[in-house]
C-alpha cells in the first residue's frame, strides 16, 4: 500500500489569493482522483495531497501548467509528508501563520462571462453593477489584510443570500471561493445623491444619472479605487465648467468609451494600442487624436493625444450604454489633492465640484488611481503604474533586506522589498500638501501590514525639503541611507534588466538635488548598484526665482540667451523679449549676474523649456512638463538638419548648451517654421547625446547604455536615443515595468541603499 500511495506538502507563492486558485486545486486532485486539502496561508497557498506517485506528478505539472489566468506563480515547494488517507479532498479554511508572505492580486476588470451575465436579462444578475466572480472584480483596494478572505475585506459588511452562498460553496461554479461574491439581494447597492448629499429617489439610479450627464451636469462616479468626475466629452461647456471647478486649467483630462468602435470615432488605434486598452489592468492609454474629431476641444487642449480608456467596472459599463461616445472620467480630488474613497469626504470635498453624486456602499480601503500606459519605441511605457497592476512587485535579481524607500517628491510612490521582491506601491502623489503627505503614511502603513514586513533600513531623496526625506529623517529607531535622485534613477531601470554595473546612465529629467547643492537633470554617469561617477553633464545655467522659473519656462529662456550672448541678449530681434518687456528683463538680468535666487541647473528639462519659450510655444505652464510636452507635439516627423554642438572636457565633459540656442534664435529670427525647430532640436540632443556616450565609451571600455528619468517620456527623445544609439552598437535598457518619471526612483532607490548597506 505505501508503494503506491504517497503524501506530498506543495507549498504556492504567488499570486494566489483571491484568483480562483483554490477551487482550480480543487477539480485538478478531482480530475487525478487524488485525496487531500488546500488551504490559504499567510505564506500562499498550501496543499497536502496523497495517492498513486504517476497521478501525484502529473497533478504537480498541471498545477504550474494550467492555472487560473490571474494567478502568477513566483515559487513552489515540496516536501514528503506522512499518509494521512483523507477521503476526499477539500478546501479548508484559511490559516494564519507568524510571517506573511503572500503576493495579493490586483484589482482587474470585469470578465467577458460575467458581462455576458450582466447584459443578459434572464441572469439573476442583469444589471447588477457589482457582478464579479473569481477571474475578475476587486481585490487589492478591499482588502484589509491577508489571507484573503471575505472576514478581511469590505465585503464582510455583507452576508451572502442562499442562494449567492450555494455558489460560493459549489465547486463547479465560477463563483466558489470567490470572496465578492454578491447579488441586487445581499451585496452592495447604488444611490444617486445631490451635492448636498440628500438622495435622490430614483427606480434605477444609473440611467438617472446617465440622462443628468447628457442634460450637461458633472456627476461624481465611485468607481473601483476611488471617485471619478464625470461629464460628457462632447459637451465643451460641461467639460470648461469641471475644469474651472476642479482648478484644472488644460491638463488633459482622461476619457472612457463604452468599445472600441466608439473610440475609433475620434482617436486611431493600433494592433499594439488595442492590446493595451483591452488587457485585464484597463489602463489609460495614449492615443493620436482624429483630426477633426466629434469631441470637445476642452478634453486635452493643445495636446495631439487623448489619454483613453475602456470600462473596468459593471457600473461603467452601465452608464455608458447610454448612448455616450466617451465620458470624461477624471480623478475625483481638487488639482493635486488625493482622490476621495469615502462617501462622507467626497461630499465635503468634490461638492462644489460635481452636481450629483452616484455612490455606493462598498468601501474601499485604499485608494488607487487609474493606471497610464503609452506604447512607444516598441513596447508598454508607464506613465503612472498604479490600478491594476499594484500590488505585483518587480522580481529582483539578488534578495534584499527589508527596505522602506520613500521616493521622490513628485509623482511618488513608496518601495518596500523582502527577499527578491520589490513591491512598488500605487501613485500617492505630489507631495506638496499635508493631504497628500497623510495618504503617503497611510499607504506605508498599509503595505507594512499587508506584507508584514519591518524594514531595516529606510531611503530617501538627498533633498532636505522633501516630505519623503523629512518623514525618513524623523524616523529614529531605523537605519537611513539618502539616495541621490539620479542615481537612483539609472538603479531603478537596472533593477528591472537585473544588471550589475557599471553602465553609462543617462538620466535626463527636470530637477534633482546634486551632492554639490546644484540643480542636476542632463546628465552623463557612469552607475553601478553601490555607487555612480558624473562622467559628463548640460553646463549650467542659472534658474532666475529658482522653482518660479520651472512654473515660467520664459525665464528660463532669457537665462539661456544671457548664457548664450552675455548681456548683449537685450538687442535680439525676439517677439519673446518684446512681449517680457524691458523692466522684467532688467530684473531677470540682475538676478542672474548677481545669482540672486538663481540656483545653478544641469536640466535638460530646463532646456526644453527654455527653447519651447525661444519659440513662443508657451511662456507659461499650468502643469509640470507643460511647455516641453508642448514642444514634442508640434515637432514635425523628421529633421534634415541638426544645431551645432560642443563639449569642454576637463575633469568632466560639459556640454555647452550656448551653440543650440544661439542656433534656435537665428531659426526663429529667420522665419523657421515652429515644427521644423522643434525636430531640429530633438534630433540635436539625440545626436549629441549618442556622441558622448561613444567617447565614454572609449574612456571606459563601457557599452551598456541605461535610460531613465521623465525627459524619457517625450517618444520622440525615447525613440530617438534608442535607435542612435543601436547604430552605435550599444547595448540599450529603458523602463517598461515602472515609469522612467519620479514614480519609479523608490525602486532605484531601494536597491542602491541595499547595496550600499552590504558595502
Amino acid at each position: 500500500m505505501a508503494d503506491d500511495h504517497v503524501a506530498k506538502k506543495i507549498d504556492v507563492n504567488g499570486i494566489v489569493q483571491g484568483v480562483g486558485f483554490r477551487p482550480f486545486v480543487y477539480k485538478l486532485a478531482g480530475n487525478y482522483n487524488l485525496k487531500g486539502e488546500v488551504a490559504n496561508t499567510s505564506y500562499g497557498v498550501s496543499i497536502h495531497i496523497e495517492g498513486p506517485p504517476d497521478r501525484i506528478a502529473a497533478f504537480e505539472n498541471d498545477l504550474c501548467q494550467k492555472h487560473p489566468p490571474l494567478a502568477h506563480i513566483v515559487e513552489i515547494s515540496r516536501r514528503p509528508e506522512s499518509v494521512r488517507y483523507y477521503p476526499d479532498f477539500r478546501i479548508v479554511h484559511s490559516r494564519g501563520e507568524t510571517e506573511m508572505s503572500t503576493l495579493i492580486s490586483p484589482d482587474v476588470s470585469i470578465c467577458e462571462d460575467c458581462r455576458r451575465e450582466l447584459f443578459d436579462p434572464n441572469d439573476r444578475r442583469f444589471h447588477y453593477p457589482f457582478i464579479n466572480c473569481t477571474n475578475c472584480g476587486p481585490r487589492y483596494t478591499i482588502i484589509d489584510d491577508i489571507p484573503y478572505d471575505r472576514p478581511k475585506t469590505s465585503m464582510r459588511h455583507f452576508s451572502m443570500c442562499p442562494v449567492c452562498q450555494a455558489e460560493y460553496d459549489d465547486p463547479n461554479n465560477r463563483r466558489f471561493h470567490a470572496q465578492p461574491n454578491a447579488c441586487a439581494q445581499c451585496g452592495p447597492h447604488v444611490s444617486l445623491c445631490d451635492n448636498q448629499g440628500n438622495e435622490i429617489a430614483a427606480e434605477d439610479p444609473i440611467p438617472k444619472a446617465a440622462k443628468l450627464l447628457k442634460q450637461g451636469y458633472i456627476v461624481a462616479v465611485k468607481g473601483l479605487g476611488g471617485y471619478h468626475l464625470a461629464a460628457d466629452a462632447q459637451n465643451s461647456g460641461a467639460v470648461a465648467r469641471l475644469r474651472k471647478r476642479k482648478l484644472r486649467e488644460e491638463k488633459p483630462f482622461a476619457i472612457m468609451s463604452y468599445d472600441l468602435e466608439h473610440i475609433r470615432r475620434y482617436a486611431d488605434i493600433g494592433a499594439d494600442e488595442i492590446k493595451l486598452l483591452s488587457a485585464i489592468q484597463r489602463p489609460i492609454v495614449l492615443l493620436r487624436k482624429k483630426t477633426p474629431n466629434c469631441l470637445s476641444e476642452e478634453v486635452a487642449p493643445r495636446n495631439k493625444y487623448f489619454g483613453v480608456m475602456l470600462p473596468y467596472t459593471p457600473l461603467h459599463y452601465l452608464l455608458l450604454k447610454y448612448g455616450f461616445t466617451a465620458l470624461v472620467m477624471t480623478s475625483g480630488n481638487l488639482s493635486e489633492e488625493p482622490i476621495a474613497i469615502d462617501n462622507d469626504d467626497a461630499f465635503k470635498r468634490l461638492g462644489k465640484i460635481a452636481d450629483f453624486f452616484l455612490i455606493h456602499n462598498r468601501d474601499i480601503y485604499l485608494r488607487s488611481d487609474d493606471s497610464i500606459v503609452r506604447h512607444s519605441a516598441g513596447a508598454k511605457r508607464f506613465i503612472r503604474r498604479s490600478r491594476g497592476f499594484v500590488p505585483i512587485p518587480v522580481f529582483l535579481k539578488n534578495k534584499l533586506p527589508p527596505i522602506l524607500a520613500c521616493g521622490a517628491e513628485l509623482k511618488n510612490t513608496i518601495c518596500i522589498t523582502k527577499n527578491d521582491t520589490a513591491f512598488l506601491s500605487q501613485h500617492i502623489g505630489d507631495l506638496e500638501n499635508m493631504a497628500t503627505y497623510d495618504f503617503f503614511q497611510l499607504t506605508i502603513d498599509h503595505l507594512h501590514r499587508i506584507l508584514e514586513i519591518t524594514p531595516e533600513i529606510i531611503a530617501c531623496d538627498m533633498h532636505p525639503t522633501y516630505l519623503s526625506t523629512q518623514y525618513a529623517e524623523k524616523r529614529t529607531d531605523i537605519q537611513k541611507i539618502r539616495v541621490q535622485h539620479h542615481h537612483a534613477h539609472i538603479a531603478s531601470c537596472m533593477a528591472e534588466h537585473k544588471l550589475d554595473g557599471p553602465v553609462i546612465g543617462l538620466s535626463f529629467d527636470g530637477t534633482g538635488f546634486g551632492p554639490d547643492r546644484t540643480v542636476w537633470g542632463g546628465e552623463v554617469l557612469v552607475v553601478e548598484e553601490d555607487a555612480f561617477e558624473r562622467a559628463g553633464h548640460i553646463d549650467y545655467v542659472r534658474m532666475p526665482g529658482s522653482t518660479a522659473a520651472i512654473k515660467e519656462p520664459w525665464r528660463m529662456a532669457l537665462s539661456y540667451l544671457h548664457d548664450a550672448y552675455g548681456s548683449d541678449f537685450r538687442n535680439l530681434d525676439l517677439k519673446l523679449l518684446r512681449e517680457i518687456g524691458s523692466e522684467k528683463i532688467t530684473i531677470i538680468s540682475e538676478m542672474i549676474s548677481k545669482a540672486v535666487n538663481s540656483p545653478l541647473t544641469s536640466s535638460l528639462g530646463r532646456l526644453f523649456d527654455g527653447v519651447a519659450a525661444l519659440t513662443g510655444i508657451r511662456k507659461r505652464v499650468n502643469f509640470e512638463g507643460q511647455a516641453a510636452m508642448e514642444l514634442e507635439m508640434l515637432a514635425a516627423d523628421s529633421a534634415d538638419a541638426i544645431y551645432d554642438y560642443q563639449w569642454r572636457s576637463a575633469n568632466m565633459y560639459k556640454i555647452l548648451p550656448a551653440p543650440i540656442v544661439r542656433g534656435v534664435v537665428d531659426d526663429v529670427q529667420n522665419g523657421m517654421a515652429i515644427a521644423e525647430i522643434s525636430a531640429k532640436f530633438h534630433l540635436t540632443v539625440i545626436r549629441l547625446f549618442a556622441d558622448l556616450c561613444d567617447v565614454i565609451r572609449r574612456d571606459r571600455d563601457l557599452d551598456r547604455v541605461v535610460l531613465s528619468g521623465g525627459c524619457f517620456q517625450n517618444a520622440t527623445l525615447l525613440t530617438g536615443l534608442i535607435q542612435a544609439l543601436e547604430k552605435k552598437n550599444f547595448q540599450t535598457f529603458t523602463h517598461q515595468q515602472v515609469p522612467a518619471n519620479d514614480g519609479g526612483i523608490a525602486l532605484g532607490q531601494a536597491v542602491v541603499a541595499a547595496a550600499v548597506s552590504r558595502r
